[in-house]
């Protein structure tokens, strides 16, 4: 089976100065990615795919250097727009993500609905995937939100933060290309011993 990854970015540096779109992976991420990097599923990939945030496009470029591909921008994969409410410190935005996936056609306070958010990110995984080779594998890199809601519609399953990864960041879940269904769960991106 050919399989596709969706992987999220690690541990960020956070900065409330800084855009979110901009923060960075922090050394901890890095390590991860890095220790991630030097696993055989990673020297498999044929095409690694980022949205436009520095943090992702941090993760995506240690793999794609360790897998010598090229990496492409899909600036549509981007996470659920928070622009409106700007940075929210911890606990206050933990409750803000429960209150958007609780409410997928409902704006928490100016954000990209869910519903919308799912539907941009499964139609750029559609577009991408359509004139992929299937005997290809390919990674995602993105973040979690985005992730969580593209696992839902693959698993053909209401929207809900159920199926969010845990621990906050840089896990993976894997899929079959040719029929699109759920492999593997989210697991830690340096633990995940191939399909």
């Amino acid at each position: 089976m050919t399989f596709g990854l969706y992987i999220t970015h690690p541990q960020v540096r956070i900065d409330p100065d800084v855009p979110v779109p901009r923060w960075g992976l922090s050394e901890i991420g890095r390590q991860r990615t890095e220790k991630a990097a030097l696993l055989p599923w990673v020297q498999q990939l044929g095409r690694i795919i980022a949205s436009d945030e520095t943090k992702a496009i941090e993760t995506a470029e240690i793999l794609a250097a360790s897998a010598d591909v090229s990496l492409m921008i899909a600036p549509d994969t981007h996470e659920n727009d928070r622009s409106a409410t700007g940075f929210l410190a911890p606990p206050e935005f933990e409750a803000a993500a429960d209150w958007f996936f609780a409410n997928p056609i409902e704006s928490f306070k100016g954000w990209e609905t869910a519903k919308d958010a799912q539907a941009r990110v499964v139609s750029a995984v559609d577009r991408i995937l359509s004139d992929h080779n299937p005997d290809m594998p390919i990674a995602f890199i993105g973040h979690g939100g985005v992730g969580t809601l593209l696992k839902c519609h693959l698993r053909q399953i209401p929207i809900s933060r159920s199926q969010d990864q845990p621990g906050g960041g840089g896990n993976l879940f894997c899929f079959s290309l040719a029929d699109r269904v759920v492999s593997c769960d989210w697991t830690a991106m340096e633990t995940w011993q191939g399909d």
